[in-house]
């Protein structure tokens, strides 16, 4: 089965690891412009453009004119159904992290009776 593209879904959207690294910077920085993305991940404007670009067909990011500038921010609503479908898996993740609890206070309890 072919691949969906990059703008298809928020999913594929997000798969890309410097499209995460925008979406990182957004989210702490607010609204920021396209010359600060570049100046922070240290690529080439047109490759932080065509990211931005990608991100701006899934409504991730939105864009504003300011002056000369692009200002982009963040639609965190957006990225809700990859929230909702991690959301699923998360009483995997309890259940490890409450054996590696259980598994721990073993241990201490065993070393305090040896000494």
């Amino acid at each position: 089965m072919a691949r969906a593209a990059t703008t298809s879904d928020v999913f594929n959207a997000i798969a890309e690891p410097r499209r995460r690294e925008i979406i990182e910077l957004l989210a702490a920085g607010g609204e920021t412009a396209v010359g600060e993305l570049v100046r922070t991940l240290r690529i080439a404007q047109s490759a932080v453009s065509k990211h931005l670009g990608v991100l701006r067909r899934v409504r991730i990011v939105s864009v504003s004119k300011r002056g000369r500038r692009r200002v982009y921010r963040l639609n965190a609503r957006e990225l809700k159904p990859v929230h909702d479908w991690v959301k699923n898996y998360e009483r995997f993740w309890s259940h490890q992290l409450n054996r590696i609890k259980a598994r721990a206070e073993q241990k201490a309890r065993e070393q305090r009776k040896e000494n």
